[in-house]
């Protein structure tokens, strides 16, 4: 075997390339983030030079992926995308089709949206916003926050996210309902006492007090939330969003959320972001809002580089990658 040829940019500093190439000595690292970043500003210079480099490229890994990917690396066996959501990169149906291995990081971080999630749950429930409210115009006004305990925690999505999500759900002394897509019958797992097939997604609604979505967004899972599952939640419910914006009908959900059809929503992710001035969405005081930061942490670029280093030292021996991609699944 000659060259191995692996391009990276984004979390994958420069400061890397080293250790990159440290695993083989076949492997030649490029940080293309700069020509990368150019291409896109229109320079036509930096589009040469990325075309040539991605004419030789076995191994790209980044968040951001160059237009035209597999015209243009018609040698590419790997794509390491840096986030956890694929979605994007599997709307290409050549992409999808083709042998190019893909892994995402899912898992990595799941404790930072995990975290939002129990966060939102909290603030809506012991009245942050109110308290915020009365500091602002110095109001001294008490009154009576809930609970969690006793509560009914449902969620959309029993992977990772989900996961974490419910053993913190128990620790606060709730039940826990979760929808799982591999399940075909009831059953239970260590952190959820109800573990539901995808298709009882309206037992769940109906029967949650708090509604976490944290499911990949696939074609099956674009728009799951709408305007008749909404009409089947309780009308005191928490709808909390850490999972990808499509899979809730946005306008569906001003509407219930206008309409006090459910109790509120707290989301960190939105159909179109950044979430357009016009959306209806701001102006809603039942909704608690973060600009897709559930899964911003200061490790996370650390976490990043030490997997992609772990996959690179499988990929040459021919293993199977961590958090590797099935394409058809979308996850």
């Amino acid at each position: 075997m000659g060259q191995l040829n692996v391009l990276v940019n984004d979390q994958i500093v420069e400061e890397v390339l080293p250790r990159i190439e440290a695993v083989d000595p076949r492997i030649k690292a490029t940080h293309v983030g700069a020509v990368l970043s150019a291409e896109l500003e229109g320079n036509a210079e930096a589009t040469r030079k990325m075309d040539a480099l991605l004419a030789a490229a076995e191994v790209y890994a980044g968040m951001r992926i160059p237009a035209r990917l597999l015209e243009r690396a018609p040698h590419l066996k790997w794509l390491q995308v840096t986030q956890a959501g694929v979605d994007k990169v599997l709307l290409d149906k050549e992409f999808r089709q083709s042998p190019v291995v893909l892994s995402n990081v899912g898992g990595i971080h799941s404790f930072a949206p995990a975290e939002m999630a129990i966060h939102s749950c909290l603030a809506w429930v012991k009245g942050t916003v109110e308290c915020a409210r009365q500091k602002e115009e110095r109001l001294w006004k008490p009154f009576s926050p809930g609970v969690l305990r006793g509560r009914t925690m449902g969620i959309v999505g029993y992977g990772n996210i989900g996961q974490k999500v419910a053993r913190v759900a128990k620790a606060f002394g709730m039940w826990v309902i979760a929808t799982r897509k591999s399940a075909t019958k009831q059953g239970r797992a260590r952190y959820a006492d109800l573990i539901l097939p995808q298709a009882e997604l309206g037992r769940l609604l109906a029967d949650s007090d708090f509604v976490v979505l944290a499911t990949p967004l696939t074609p099956a899972t674009y728009h799951l939330l709408g305007a008749a599952e909404f009409r089947l939640m309780k009308k005191d419910a928490l709808l909390v969003n850490v999972s990808r914006g499509p899979v809730v009908d946005e306008a569906a959900l001003a509407e219930a959320l206008r309409e006090k059809r459910i109790g509120g929503a707290a989301l960190d992710v939105f159909e179109q972001e950044p979430l357009p001035r016009e959306s209806p969405l701001w102006d809603l005081p039942n909704l608690l809002y973060s600009p897709h930061i559930a899964g911003y942490i200061a490790a996370y670029p650390s976490l990043v580089q030490d997997l992609f280093v772990r996959n690179l030292e499988r990929y040459v021996k021919g293993e199977r990658l961590l958090t590797q991609v099935n394409k058809k699944r979308g996850y």
